[in-house]
């Protein structure tokens, strides 16, 4: 067994001990009210032991948060994290299953406002209208394993776009690419489109009236549905379209794509 104050260590957990102690600080009471929640309904009433009678815990809530930490960095498995932390396997899978949902509800900080945190579309959407930020939306897939023959739903992971078993995830970013908020993962089979609208945007896009979000082609829906607000590239001609008509795309696309690239290059100055 290691010493588990070494194990808490950044090259381990991935944030420093400050960011780990406002970690344990934010989610030691919404831990523990679940805990005593979940004693509550077993035991059917109120305890009757006196307050800290009975097992004590072989990992308490710090080394429960520190064991998912690692996990979530380094992917190790359970049973490597119990050989690490000197309990059982079932120890740390069940610990990992209480805490792990805890930071997952916390939201998505904000740049340059602390305290601030984003926890539903609804919320990202108000904080770009009252800052007047422009958003970028698009879905990102994640590979997982292939269901077992025979289990209902099998069919609706395989995404048609990468040809493999994924769950999709809609994510939005503000205008230098930083996450706001992401959505709750839905099968890879799902359409980006359908999965946006799946996750409340058509709402977000009637009550906050003056936030415009940058899409690709794969949302052209909701660019029809929503004018002015989901900003969509122009749609390129079918094959057999006059020759006219894809020369006034081209020339269409080259301002932005001119000032895109400008942009860039001059980020390269900035940063010098």
């Amino acid at each position: 067994m290691i010493d588990r104050s070494v194990l808490a260590h950044p090259l381990f957990t991935g944030v420093s001990r400050a960011h780990l102690a406002l970690l344990v600080e934010e989610l030691a009471g919404p831990w523990t009210a679940a805990a005593e929640g979940r004693r509550f309904e077993a035991r059917g009433g109120a305890r009757k032991r006196a307050a800290g009678a009975g097992a004590r815990y072989q990992l308490v809530f710090v080394d429960r948060l520190v064991a998912t930490l690692i996990h979530l960095r380094h992917d190790l498995p359970h049973a490597v994290l119990a050989v690490l932390f000197g309990v059982d396997r079932s120890t740390v899978t069940r610990g990992g299953g209480e805490v792990r949902g805890l930071p997952a509800r916390r939201g998505c900080a904000v740049p340059d406002r602390p305290g601030l945190r984003l926890r539903t579309l609804e919320d990202v959407f108000a904080y770009a209208q009252a800052e007047h930020i422009e958003l970028r939306l698009d879905a990102t897939e994640v590979q997982v394993r292939r269901p077992v023959a025979g289990r209902g739903g099998r069919r609706a992971l395989v995404s048609g776009k990468k040809k493999q078993n994924t769950m999709k995830a809609t994510v939005v970013a503000d205008g230098r690419g930083r996450t706001l908020w992401t959505d709750t993962l839905r099968p890879g089979r799902m359409h980006d489109v359908t999965a946006a609208r799946a996750g409340g945007i058509a709402g977000c896009f009637e009550h906050f009236a003056w936030v415009e979000v940058l899409l690709d082609d794969g949302y052209l829906g909701l660019g029809r549905d929503h004018p002015g607000q989901a900003v969509t590239p122009p749609r390129r001609p079918r094959p057999g379209a006059l020759p006219g008509r894809f020369e006034q795309w081209e020339r269409d696309r080259l301002p932005d794509t001119y000032r895109a690239i400008a942009s860039l290059v001059s980020d390269r100055s900035s940063m010098t």
